[in-house]
Parts: structure tokens; C-alpha cells; sequence
């Protein structure tokens, strides 16, 4: 690629070329407004780094535009679609403080925050959401242009105190760049977090619905046709995210800045034991179930995505079963899987490890059989550097009046235990679900926070590179669409393994491996994301994360042997 006097040469990936001037945008340069598939252009990978279609090309480069059945596409997307609401509350009610709490099913779960005189959460009606949605629909229709700006630090400063964002300027308060990115819209300003859709004419596929205490931002279903799915509640998961917000709100640690502020203050080891108390709280409560019918559970199946802490969890919750006089063994499906050579391929051609054909089910079910009937068993271990399975000489032997955990990405499928009476299962879901968001409008995705978990844990146990595990990734999310998230319907409780502090933690570790991803590298984009999203946290040093804390199984020094 090269360029002549002002003109740059841009090549696309479907191998158009152009010559256009110096820092032409990209918007110019749209073959049209939709992509062949009918979704619409909503933003670019320039040199494998995401930028809005209003982003002025300054150099020879290569461009893939992206719609939003892109991975980068979609986080676009449900960034704009969130500005899009903040705009629309704010104008339509000044004085509240709009809350994106977190995803389910296809949306976005939405709700005001207490109001700042009553200190009473606002009731949102369906009156108001209706008003909303109408708002949010004739912005679209007027196809107003999404600006990016750069305001002088103190300006910036100025704008949000006077627009009452006091999360905007929570983020602000210990960080001190000479100028701040913002984007704008009609008179609605808002901290950059990412890219955003150069237009809201591009923001027309969603809906809004009236839900308990709040509302859904229902959005297209990314993986199928575009269009908005039915909502489809999940009243179990969406009681945890409520609990764990009322926590977080009660203890005044709801957002980045409110911890940031937190660790500067010095306050942030009273957070850590009491986030750490709640986690040994519940785990008592679920072990307190099971002893309730010890007379019938054999087997506690615990289950969840990757890097959810099912592991840590497993052996919190043999501690407390001891305390209630269980004996208890915990087997490890990890150690199950089959070798390399015999690990079933997907589509792509690669090892998929999220498969269940990826363990070896004939001995498990063997095993398990054994052990039901009273038998001692050797468990097999898995090596995830060599890819192989040996002998790991640990024996077990539940009695019967014990517990058997058996925990792993597939716990609650039914192929895995079919041969045990259901009255004999305890099913428990674990997943990360943070409450904290960014600021009012950008949450903190679950899936970004099992990421970085992922990230570290891989680099200190299993030598992956940060650009490995990124590599994997997206097929790792594809096996928990197919084989754990339709199962989490069927636990009988479900753990949250999220701390509020953790991210603080996992900054330090984290960042560096993220810096080794260079633009070259098409998971770049996932890289530079990651890593702006990162920059919002002090980090802090992991000293009083205790050594039974669901953190140590990705930071090290763990009291418990993995």
C-alpha cells in the first residue's frame, strides 16, 4: 500500500481498491448503506482496529467493513444502541439516573437509579416506557449524526458536572489526559467507551419492554436473521442479578468510579471481606440444601461456562458439606477428556474441547458407576499443555451416606448421568455476573469478565499466549450457546462467583499480556477493546484476596490444590 502527495490508497476485503484524499471518512467510501445481506454498515476493522464509519482515514490501509453479524459489529451495536436510550431518557427524564444493569435472554435489562432527592429507586411504568421507545424511534428516524470530539480535560469536567453525570466524572476523577474523547448527538454528550455507528438511522431493530422494576432493551438476534427475537425471561438469573445490584447499592459500590474510589481511599480490604463473606454465605446455603435431603442427593452436579470459578466453588462447597458431618469426593471433568488425537473437530476443523464427544463418557459412566455402587476408584488426570490423559494415582471412595461433586462445563447435561435416578442430583449453575457497570449506559459484559479470568488463568497454567486464548475464544462461545447455556434452566441454585473487586486484581496481570497482541494480528481489535476497557480501573495488589477466594484460581497461590 502507499500514498501520493494527499492521496492514500485504501484496499478493502473484498478487494476493492480506492484512492482517496487525506483523512477522507470512511462513511465517503460505503459502496452502499447495507452490506449484500441487508444488515447495515455500522462500522470498519482499519489495520485490524475497530473505528466508526466517521473515522478520517489518515493512512494507506486496509478496511473490512463490518455489520452486525460481526463479533465487533455487534459490540458496536449494542454500545450505540445503549447510547441511543441515554439520549432518550435523559431528554425525556432530566433527572433520572438510567441504569444498563446487564444482558438477558436478547436484551438488556434496564432500570433508574434511586432518585437523588427521595433516595427512593423510581418506579418505571409502562407509560414510560412507551414514552421511551417513541422517543428512541423518532431518533432514528431523523438519522442524527453520532459525532466523535475531543474536549480539553477541564471541559469535559465542566459539561458532565453541569449535565449532572456524576458517573462520567466518577471515571474522571483519577485519570488526567489532557483532552477526553466524547462522542455527541443533537446536545447529548457521553464519555467515549469504544466506537460507536456514525448515524441512529442505523439503530432501528429493537424494541423495549416493560419488565418488573424496570425495562428490557430488546436487541437483534445477532447469530440469525437480524430481527428482534421474542424476549424470553429467566426469572432464576434475573433474581441473582437483582440480589447482587441491591448489594452493590446498599454498599455504595455500583459502578467503576465507586470502586476506584474505594481502593484510593484505602476502604477497599473491608470490600474484599465482605464480597468474599457473601460468597461464603451462599456457599453455606447450598450445602445446607443438600444436607436438608441428605437422604436421597448422591450427586452434586455443578455446571457453568468457562472460567465461571466452577472449580473453587466445588471445593468451598465439600468444605461446607464436611462442616454439616458429609463425606464428600469431587471429580473434575477436565480430567476426562480424551486425548488430542481422539478430540472430535468443528466445523473449522479444530479440537472442540466445549463438545461433550470431547470427554471420554464411557469411562466416566464407568467410573461413576463404580463409585455409586461403593467402589474405590483411581481418577484419571489430564495434562492441558500435552493434551493427554494419565494416571493421576488419587483414589476415591464416596460411602452411602457421601457426596459425590462432580463438576465441569457439562455438568447439567443429561447425557452425563443418565443412569443415576433424578432424586439422587443436586444441580447447580455458576456463572460470573457482575453488577458493577462502567457508568450508567456501558455495563460490564459477564462474558468480558470470564475473558480476562480466562486470560490470566490460561497464561499461568496452561502457557497459552494472550493471542491463543483470544484465538479460541470464539469457539469456546459457541460450545456454551450449544452445550450449557440451554441446560441452566434445570439447576436447582445458582452460584454468582463474580467479585466486584476482582478486575482491580486481574488489571495488573492482564494488561501486559494484551500489549503482546500487535495490529498485525486479527485479534487485534479484541485485544485494543479488552485493553480501553482495562484502563478504567485502578488496579491493586492482590494481598488481601484471602487463599480459599474464587480469584486465586486464576492468580495463583490458592489455597486449595487444582
Amino acid at each position: 500500500m502507499s500514498s501520493t502527495g494527499d492521496t492514500i490508497k485504501i484496499t478493502f476485503d473484498d478487494g476493492r481498491t480506492l484512492a482517496r484524499p487525506f483523512r477522507t471518512p470512511l462513511k465517503d467510501m460505503l459502496p452502499a448503506r447495507c452490506a449484500p445481506s441487508g444488515y447495515p454498515y455500522l462500522a470498519a476493522l482499519v489495520d485490524n482496529d475497530v473505528t466508526s464509519l466517521s473515522y478520517p482515514l489518515e493512512m494507506p490501509s486496509k478496511v473490512k467493513l463490518l455489520t452486525m453479524a460481526d463479533q465487533e459489529g455487534q459490540h458496536v451495536h449494542q454500545r450505540s444502541m445503549a447510547f441511543l436510550l441515554a439520549k432518550a431518557v435523559k431528554e425525556l427524564f432530566p433527572k433520572a439516573a438510567l441504569s444498563v444493569d446487564y444482558a438477558i435472554s436478547n436484551g438488556l435489562y434496564c432500570s433508574f437509579d434511586e432518585h437523588p432527592e427521595s433516595g427512593q429507586p423510581v418506579r418505571i411504568t409502562r407509560k414510560h416506557v412507551a414514552s421511551i421507545c417513541r422517543r428512541m424511534r423518532e431518533l432514528v428516524s431523523q438519522s442524527l449524526p453520532i459525532e466523535r470530539r475531543k474536549l480539553s480535560f477541564n471541559d469535559a469536567i465542566c459539561h458532565f458536572a453541569a449535565a449532572g453525570q456524576t458517573d462520567k466524572l466518577n471515571l474522571l476523577r483519577f485519570r488526567n489526559p489532557p483532552r477526553i474523547t466524547i462522542h455527541f448527538c443533537g446536545g447529548f454528550y457521553d464519555l467515549a467507551q469504544g466506537p460507536l455507528v456514525h448515524e441512529t438511522g442505523v439503530l432501528d431493530r429493537f424494541e423495549l419492554l416493560h419488565y418488573p422494576h424496570g425495562f428490557i432493551l430488546q436487541l437483534p438476534d445477532y447469530r440469525g436473521n437480524g430481527r428482534v427475537a421474542p424476549f424470553r425471561g429467566r426469572p432464576h438469573l434475573f433474581q441473582i442479578f437483582k440480589e447482587h445490584k441491591e448489594w452493590g447499592r446498599i454498599l455504595g459500590v455500583n459502578t467503576v468510579g465507586r470502586l476506584n474510589e474505594t481502593i484510593v481511599n484505602g476502604d477497599v480490604g473491608e470490600f474484599i471481606k465482605i464480597s468474599e463473606a457473601l460468597h461464603e454465605k451462599k456457599i453455606a446455603r447450598i450445602a445446607d440444601e443438600i444436607c436438608a435431603h441428605r437422604d436421597r442427593i448422591r450427586i452434586a452436579l455443578v455446571a457453568g461456562p468457562s472460567s465461571a470459578g466452577k472449580t473453587t466453588f466445588s471445593k468451598r462447597l465439600a468444605i461446607q458439606l464436611r462442616v454439616n458431618g458429609i463425606r464428600v469426593s469431587v471429580i473434575s471433568l477436565d480430567n476426562y477428556f480424551l486425548d488430542l488425537a481422539r478430540t472430535p473437530l468443528d466445523a473449522q476443523g479444530n479440537p472442540d474441547f466445549e463438545n461433550i464427544g470431547a470427554l471420554d463418557l464411557r469411562l466416566f459412566s464407568r467410573h461413576l458407576e463404580q463409585i455409586v455402587r461403593g467402589e474405590e476408584v483411581e481418577l484419571p488426570q489430564f495434562d492441558f499443555e500435552t493434551k493427554q490423559r494419565r494416571a493421576s494415582g488419587e483414589r476415591i471412595h464416596v460411602g452411602p451416606d457421601g457426596v459425590l461433586i462432580i463438576e465441569g462445563i457439562h455438568g447439567l447435561n443429561p447425557r452425563l448421568t443418565r443412569t443415576i435416578p433424578e432424586e439422587h442430583k443436586y444441580r447447580v449453575y455458576v456463572s460470573a455476573l457482575t453488577q458493577l457497570s462502567i457508568d450508567s449506559n456501558n455495563r460490564i459484559s459477564t462474558t468480558d469478565n470470564r475473558l480476562i479470568r480466562r486470560l490470566v488463568r490460561d497464561h499461568k497454567y496452561r502457557g497459552h499466549s494472550a493471542l491463543k486464548t483470544l484465538r479460541m475464544w470464539p469457539a469456546v462461545r459457541r460450545g456454551e450457546e450449544r452445550w450449557i447455556f440451554p441446560f441452566q434452566d434445570q439447576a436447582d441454585a445458582t452460584f454468582n462467583s463474580a467479585l466486584d473487586y476482582e478486575l482491580a486484581v486481574l488489571k495488573s496481570v492482564a494488561e501486559p499480556l494484551l500489549m503482546e497482541v500487535k495490529p498485525m494480528d486479527p485479534e487485534y481489535a479484541e485485544a485494543r477493546r479488552l485493553t480501553a476497557f482495562l484502563l478504567n480501573f485502578i488496579g491493586m495488589s492482590d494481598r488481601e484476596v484471602p487463599s480459599t477466594s474464587m480469584l486465586r484460581e486464576y492468580i495463583g497461590r490458592s489455597g486449595f490444590r487444582y
